[in-house]
């Protein structure tokens, strides 16, 4: 079974086994390189043109083309710092002020009139920036400076400033306050984790200093190869989830497997033996599991979408430099550690003292076996409940709803957004604007010009819509654009059927009758439908493409039809099942003062999607870590019944810890205040402590033993062989047979 990875993950060991000190400095090298090739390069990131998908986005690349798109735009209120009337003499000399600084600045594109508010207690001055979209956030600072030096000089009066570039820094600078947090948070948890396991700071701190060091060389590679994918800026934040759970958990399965053979050696295998022993088997694993998740992560890819496409970078990178660390740097620190243990053991036996016992044997604890005894006395009624638990949390994704989370759903702890609340309540009329772009021959000017000026009669008309720019026109006469305003907020109902009454109603009875004529509405609420729609047609080609792969590892793996099937099933039912938790908590209101979020009634459009591909990688760690060590019981001569309790029990403690400190990561970021990922944090934890703890405990088993023997299917019942004795085995041909 995969005969080349297993030589391989061997080969290397042994290669870093005998000369540790080179391997570790070589690890080091290769992390400095990782990081100093990133600084050089910098991270390219996704420009505007990177995001548009669907009708809003074909609307933009016409716009942006004729040189008429929209331009991002900051909002300066002015009011009474009292709260009372406003002073209109007071607050216009400081709009002509603020208006005059802004100007000045090489990032201002122009200055609109001051717009005062049907109350007359708010005055607000509209700045046009220069240049990309992505980037106006970066010319904020520049702003915001001159928003306080005329705040400086009008005492009397307040201002503040808010718009998407605003509220975007915003954003940026609560996330990365958020993962400071969730690392403050998931750090120490995973330590103490470590430390019960190991019972040793020096045998706890291995996984998690290889799992950092990952980190730091799949963040440099990452800005190395965001010049290949571009980066839309979660990079680093999925490198940190991901790299940190998969890191931890490479090391763990290996680091266990090592001490398992040291406890079974009994001091008769040297130290490089017992890491070569290792490689063959949780080596193996590792090898296996990181690139069943590579596979099924590359499945992000075929949604055609630059934030997917980054998610799937940044998981792939890590978790390929965490296999290397677990490969290269892992083995020569276990030497390292092991010869110190036997120096130790040396002294203690010369001074007549008894040897330490070493932990990390397996065999089952009573916990484990309790746990596993229903799979083995009632296999079919485990496994009829069991599943029947599962559907039931399956069900609330009847009710399930996705929405793309836009400014609207950001926390109110950031400024920007309290003043963008301000902005909506005084100025009803500009809370949403839809852009209308058409492009025809240069001979059809007058045309377009005369439907767009229909398009505006008929919004006059209704109610939706509150107002509109003039039309304009490109130099070349071929592209118009127009500019309607509505008075709700991007999410609302209202702010959406005005979209659809413009789509289907108003442009095809008008521009749409005009030959040779190409049109379309962008805007926010435009994208906010669009970006759903477009994930939601590339689904099914994502789900088949995952499925295909997920099947294919397993059995490439394990050379079983009937296990490929299992584990495809497996992971559609936990992580539906973790979907349904996630509806239920999320959708409902119930829970916000548990979690500490405002529902917004839906779940983020990507959450479905990263949720089932991230998690059909994950659970092929645990899949492949049982089935291994069943199909080892079996190749040893012990029938498939005994295997499948004996396989499970030696795994339990090390999947179980697995699962802990995945979930300890994943939790960690439901403290974040970003709703979107709020939910993949809740989402991803509920399914590993559903994989872990109901589908590989008990209905992993209770299929298995119902199946038997078919389980192998249409391979033949594994080989059995005679077990070696522990002090036998020879260090580079272990007693299992993986071919």
């Amino acid at each position: 079974m995969l005969l080349g990875m297993t030589s391989l993950s061997v080969r290397v060991a042994r290669q870093s086994a005998r000369h540790p000190w080179r391997a570790i400095a070589g690890w080091l090298v290769f992390v400095v390189l990782c990081l100093g090739a990133g600084s050089a390069v910098g991270v390219n990131s996704a420009k505007t043109a990177d995001y548009r998908v669907g009708e809003a986005g074909r609307a933009e690349a016409l716009a942006a083309e004729a040189h008429l798109e929209r331009r991002s735009a900051e909002q300066v209120l002015i009011s009474s710092r009292s709260g009372g009337a406003l002073d209109q003499g007071t607050a216009r000399a400081a709009a002509e002020e603020l208006a005059e600084r802004m100007r000045r600045l090489p990032e201002v594109a122009g200055v609109a009139d001051p717009l005062l508010s049907r109350d007359r207690r708010v005055l607000m001055v509209e700045v046009a920036l220069k240049g990309e979209e992505r980037d106006a956030k970066d010319k904020v600072d520049a702003l915001l400076a001159q928003t306080a030096a005329v705040q400086k000089s009008h005492p009397g009066l307040l201002l503040e400033e808010t718009g998407s570039p605003s509220v975007s820094k915003g954003v940026d600078k609560q996330r990365g306050d958020d993962l400071a947090l969730s690392e403050a948070i998931t750090l120490p948890v995973t330590l103490v984790t470590l430390l019960v396991v190991f019972g040793s700071v020096t045998m706890a701190a291995v996984p998690l200093l290889l799992a950092l060091s990952s980190i730091a060389a799949a963040v440099g590679l990452s800005m190395v190869v965001s010049h290949v994918s571009p980066d839309a800026g979660v990079g680093t934040n999925v490198i940190l989830m991901i790299g940190l759970a998969v890191g931890v958990d490479y090391t763990l399965f290996y680091l266990k497997r090592e001490r398992e053979e040291r406890a079974r050696s009994g001091g008769r295998l040297s130290s490089e033996a017992l890491v070569e022993l290792a490689a063959a088997t949780s080596g193996r694993a590792v090898v296996v599991s990181g690139l069943a998740v590579v596979a099924s992560t590359a499945t992000l890819y075929l949604a055609s979408d630059v934030i997917f496409s980054s998610l799937a970078t940044g998981t792939i990178v890590v978790v390929l430099v965490a296999v290397a660390s677990s490969l290269t740097a892992l083995p020569a620190l276990l030497v390292k550690l092991g010869r110190r243990a036997e120096r130790r053991a040396l002294r203690r036996a010369e001074r007549g003292k008894p040897a330490r016992r070493v932990r990390g044997e397996g065999g089952g604890s009573r916990v484990w076996s309790a746990l596993l005894r229903p799979a083995a006395r009632h296999p079919l009624a485990t496994l009829c409940v069991s599943v029947v638990a599962l559907l039931a949390l399956v069900f609330p994704l009847a009710g399930l709803k996705i929405t793309e989370m836009s400014r609207d759903t950001h926390s109110r702890d950031i400024p920007a957004m309290k003043v963008y609340d301000r902005l909506n309540d005084a100025f009803p009329g500009q809370r949403v604007t839809h852009q209308v772009v058409v492009r025809a021959d240069a001979a059809r000017s007058a045309e377009v010009t005369a439907a767009l000026r229909e398009v505006v009669r008929r919004a006059q008309a209704d109610p939706l819509f509150t107002g509109a720019s003039r039309i304009r026109t490109s130099a070349d006469d071929r592209t118009s654009t127009l500019e309607l305003k509505v008075p709700h907020l991007g999410n609302s109902d209202e702010a959406h059927e005005s979209l659809d009454r413009l789509r289907d109603d108003f442009l095809p009875a008008t521009v749409g009758l005009i030959a040779g004529a190409e049109y379309g509405v962008s805007g926010d609420v435009a994208r906010y439908t669009d970006y759903p729609a477009h994930q939601n047609a590339k689904l099914p080609l994502v789900l088949v493409a995952l499925l295909l792969v997920t099947f294919g590892m397993t059995v490439y793996a394990f050379r079983s039809v009937v296990l490929g099937l299992l584990g495809v099933v497996l992971n559609l039912l936990s992580a539906a099942a973790a979907l349904g938790l996630l509806v239920l908590v999320f959708q409902g209101t119930w829970a916000e003062g548990l979690l500490g979020f405002d529902s917004t009634g839906s779940i983020g459009s990507r959450v479905p999607l990263f949720l089932f591909v991230i998690l059909f990688g994950l659970s092929m760690d645990y899949q492949v870590f049982v089935v291994s060590r069943i199909r080892e019981a079996v190749l040893t001569g012990v029938p498939t019944r005994q295997a499948v309790l004996d396989g499970i029990r030696s795994s339990a403690s090390v999947v179980t810890s697995a699962a802990v400190v995945m979930t300890t990561v994943f939790a960690g970021f439901v403290f974040l205040h970003i709703i979107e990922m709020k939910q993949i944090g809740f989402v991803l934890a509920a399914a590993v402590l559903i994989d872990a703890f109901v589908v590989r405990v008990l209905v992993l088993p209770a299929a298995m033993l119902l199946l038997g023997e078919a389980s192998w299917w249409p391979s033949r019942t594994p080989r059995r062989t005679t077990a070696a004795a522990p002090g036998k085995r020879s260090p580079s041909r272990p007693a299992v047979d993986v071919r």
